[in-house]
């Protein structure tokens, strides 16, 4: 009997008819879904660069029209955008290190036995999951360790994520090797040379979760600047662009124009920035991600397999 077309294919042999509608209607769905999640990303960035009187009547929906980089003029030429990038990358760097620095050493110890309270810690440090002193009681304590207007507040409160500390912990007591531990211990090493000699080479993927974690976390820190922090000159990234985009906004709405036909114009150009301010925010971040992909997808298996 002669193969059917479908059976003489490669990727359709030994699949039933049932099979293929599935996989048909599966891979759609997955493409669609790729497609909502993708594309206003997609627009933001052509939006970014594109004329913004054809963005409002609808023609740049695919390809950049009208192309000109007045937003991004307008953004790199405030002086205030340097300070804030500085002012970021250096919160973020030193308080990914002190997170890793506090969480892997922590997550090992709870995930250790032989450490009888580890239960009882944890407990406390689930506890901080659901409950915490609020924003009055947050700001004064803060105030009374002097951390107001001072760039620690950025980095000593969030040293740790009690979420994160769950994954590492699950890394450590699930994913490496009991007998790894034990041959270890016969061989004379200590708890903190085998973490610092074994574990940590072998953690190379939830590290590299974590840390981005971290780092995610500082870049887009948003409220800490906003109700912490007082001193232009130790402001983020983001409570800069947000200032920025407010003036512009500010300036659109008649500030600057007297009002008239004038507002719309501005108004279009007002959007342009905040299109250009969210690729400016958001592209270090996604320039990041591909180079972690394969470490964050193991490592974020790993850390789920118990909790």
């Amino acid at each position: 009997m002669s193969a059917t077309p479908l059976q003489s294919k490669g990727f359709f042999r030994n699949r039933t008819p049932g099979d293929v509608a599935f996989m048909l209607v599966f891979g759609t769905m997955c493409v669609a879904i790729l497609f909502a999640v993708v594309y206003p990303v997609y627009f933001v960035v052509i939006a970014s660069l594109s004329n913004p009187s054809l963005i409002a009547t609808g023609e740049v929906w695919l390809w950049p029209k009208g192309v000109n980089l007045f937003g991004y003029e307008q953004i790199f030429n405030d002086a205030r955008i340097w300070t804030g990038y500085g002012n970021t990358l250096l919160y973020s760097a030193v308080g990914t290190a002190l997170n890793l620095v506090v969480t892997l050493p922590a997550a090992y110890a709870l995930s250790r036995p032989e450490f009888r309270p580890r239960r009882v810690l944890m407990l406390f440090f689930v506890f901080t999951l659901f409950f915490n002193g609020g924003l009055i009681p947050t700001y004064l304590l803060y105030r009374d360790l002097g951390l107001l207007d001072n760039w620690l507040v950025f980095i000593l409160p969030p040293a740790v994520n009690v979420y994160n500390l769950i994954i590492a912990r699950a890394f450590f007591e699930h994913s490496l090797p009991k007998e790894l531990f034990e041959a270890a211990m016969i061989d004379g090493v200590s708890y903190l040379q085998y973490f610092a000699k074994v574990a940590l080479p072998l953690s190379k993927a939830i590290i590299s979760v974590i840390g981005l974690y971290y780092l995610v976390q500082h870049w887009n820190d948003f409220f800490t600047g906003l109700v912490f922090v007082r001193d232009n000159s130790l402001q983020p990234l983001q409570i800069v662009l947000r200032d920025i985009l407010l003036s512009n906004q500010a300036f659109a709405g008649g500030a600057g124009t007297g009002g008239g036909s004038g507002v719309g114009y501005d108004q279009q150009y007002a959007d342009q920035i905040k299109y250009g301010v969210i690729v400016v925010s958001s592209l270090p971040v996604l320039v990041l991600y591909p180079f972690l992909q394969r470490y964050f997808e193991k490592g974020v298996l790993i850390g789920s397999v118990k909790g």
